[in-house]
Formats: C-alpha cells, structure tokens, sequence
C-alpha cells in the first residue's frame, strides 16, 4: 500500500498536533456551554479522526453515528445525498453536535446535514472536519472546525480510503493517480 503513495501530506505528527488543537478549541468554545455535547462522526471516513479527537476533548462528550453517502463511482461524488444510517434520537433539543467529517470537497454533504439536524430539533450544530479542499465546493460552506486545508488531490490514509483500501495509514497522503485512473 505505501508505494501507491505518491507523497505524504500530514504526517502523524502533524495530524496530532492538529486533534490536539481542534479539541482545544472545542473546549474552549463548549467551556459555559449547559447543553450535552455530541460528537457524531460521518462513517467510515471520519472514525479515526473522531476516535483521536474526542480523547483530547476535557470536557464529556456524546459520540453517535451516521453514514452518509454522496459518491456514485468512488470518485466523484453524484451531488445527490443519501442518508445510510440516521440518529434515532429524541433528545436532540438538549444537545449541542458537532458532526466530524473526514474531509469536505463540494461542502454540499455537511451542508445538508447541519440543516437536516437543525430542522430535527438540534439545540445547535457546527461542523469539524479533518481535511478542507475548498477549490472543490459546490456550494457556500465553510467548516467551524477545520484541521487542514490541502489541495485538490486525491489523498487517503488515516480513515479515508479508495475502494475501502488505504484507510489504515497512520497518515495522509496523495495516492497516485495510475491507482485510481485505471
């Protein structure tokens, strides 16, 4: 799997130092907070992301699912959202989310899910993601959490993947192209 890596572009050093900054603002900006904070990670992308982050959380923390599919071939996304997996709650007016993403390229899957959760009675959401590649976006979004911004190349590892390979990577990196151009 490593020789399909073209270049690594965080490093688990790098991708530390930001979990370690992102909970640090989480804390700081939930610190008066009298609501439930939930964390609800986009699967399967986001769950490395979300496992490290919400270890550096201090404050507690709920963690919830959802899967959440926008993707027609692997690689460019349909523009259609369809929701996998949904919350069955009944609580969401106590709680404040936080949806961790993976990466957002056209912005129109989070986009969807923070009013989607607002219009079911969420108290308040905002959005965190580990990658940020706004040359792609679609629509006008901006994360409230955003760990790296990169460039529009086909990255994987750390929790992303190309046809559910390369997720186990301790980092992030560009695959080459001649894996995915095939």
């Amino acid at each position: 799997m490593i020789n399909d890596i073209q270049k690594i572009l965080l490093s688990q050093d790098e991708i530390d130092a930001i979990t370690t900054r992102i909970a640090q603002q989480i804390d700081n900006d939930y610190a008066d907070r009298s609501k439930r904070l939930l964390l609800i990670c986009i699967l399967k992308g986001g769950v490395v992301f979300m496992s490290d982050l919400m270890k550096k959380i201090r404050r507690p923390v709920e963690i919830d699912f959802m899967k959440v599919s926008s993707y027609g071939n692997g690689t460019e996304s349909s523009g259609r959202i369809n929701i996998i997996l949904d919350l069955h709650r009944s609580d969401l007016s106590d709680l404040d989310i936080i949806v961790i993403e993976d990466i957002i390229d056209s912005g129109k899957t989070l986009s969807y899910l923070v009013e989607y959760l607002k219009l079911n009675g969420a108290h308040s959401v905002k959005t965190c993601t580990l990658l940020d590649k706004p040359s792609r976006r679609q629509v006008e979004f901006e994360p409230d959490y955003c760990g790296a911004i990169i460039p529009d190349e086909f990255v994987v590892g750390y929790g992303l993947d190309y046809a559910e390979h390369y997720r186990t990577l301790p980092f992030v990196g560009i695959l080459k192209p001649e894996i995915y151009e095939k």
